[in-house]
């Protein structure tokens, strides 16, 4: 009996420990979200007015003829770019986002297109190499706290490859998958592609007021060259942004419930203690209550 109820306190202890590692985490990542919220807020207007900017381009331009916008005659190659943590500890997250890149790859091969995986993130790139899947290219150590950097250097990877299409490297189409931060208890895995840009006639007034009025220097054509990339580039960046602020949403929530899991064992293992204590306890009151009995009947004779 004494050794079960020494086995259960080390359960208890062990257990305990892992509670303390949990909860730091889910501190870190309560700390942490704040600010992944503040940045996606920051970075909203930016994002809005570029996206302004071109609507009226665009809008004041007879024809649009831009090779970022022009879709390939017969296209053959589609990239995939694949945002998911440099860590773990964070539920789902990145099995949510794997799983939805599993589907466009299977969706894209039944159109007859062949996918070129590119990866951010070291748990998203172990998962292709532990496949024998060959990177197009991979980053990492970012995941968490995106640079506008980084959104500049995979943009620019992107668009040399989409750039050389119809040639070895090239690519036809740009999509990626990452996940959507919809508030601190939901986080949506979501396919958006990147390129070619579609552009859409309406008649419908812009949501956001009237289109602003620009005089181009030297033409609209000119201005949308030098627009469309930095466009690209600030779509990235905000999903960058959303992956992170998802991906340390998610790990709050996977920390707080693994330590709710963690003192709810400790709850039982504690009463399983209290039995294995209390069987003790009654045992050796049953053998000192048998013991002078006996001498008892000893003394009597």
């Amino acid at each position: 009996m004494g050794a079960q109820l020494r086995a259960v306190r080390r359960r208890i202890k062990s257990v305990q420990s892992t509670a303390k590692i949990t909860r730091a985490q889910e501190l870190i990542a309560s700390s942490r979200i704040i600010k992944a919220q503040q940045r996606l807020h920051e970075a909203q207007p930016y994002a809005r007015e570029i996206t302004r900017a071109v609507e009226a381009v665009v809008a004041r331009s007879a024809n649009v003829d831009h090779p970022l916008t022009r879709p390939a005659q017969n296209p053959s190659t589609a990239a995939v770019l694949i945002l998911t943590s440099d860590r773990g500890f964070c539920g789902g997250f990145n099995a949510n986002v794997l799983r939805e890149a599993q589907s466009l790859r299977a969706l894209l091969e039944g159109q007859g297109l062949t996918v070129v995986p590119y990866v951010a993130g070291r748990k998203g790139i172990a998962w292709h190499r532990f496949r024998g899947r060959e990177l197009a290219s991979e980053w990492s150590g970012f995941s968490d706290t995106p640079r506008h950097a980084n959104a500049s250097e995979i943009t620019s990877t992107l668009l040399d490859a989409y750039g050389r299409q119809g040639m070895p490297g090239g690519v036809d189409e740009i999509h990626v998958v990452y996940t959507e931060f919809v508030s601190m208890l939901t986080q949506q895995a979501v396919v958006r592609r990147l390129l070619p840009l579609e552009i859409e006639k309406t008649d419908e007034p812009p949501p956001t007021g009237p289109m602003p009025i620009y005089e181009f220097e030297p033409s609209p054509e000119d201005v949308l060259n030098a627009l469309l990339p930095w466009y690209v580039e600030s779509r990235l960046f905000h999903a960058l942004l959303e992956s992170a602020a998802s991906e340390i949403a998610a790990r709050r929530r996977a920390m707080k419930s693994a330590t709710d899991n963690a003192n709810e064992l400790i709850e039982q293992l504690s009463r399983e203690a209290n039995k294995a204590r209390q069987a003790e306890i009654t045992q050796e009151i049953s053998e000192i209550v048998g013991g002078a009995n006996a001498l008892a009947d000893a003394t009597r004779e």
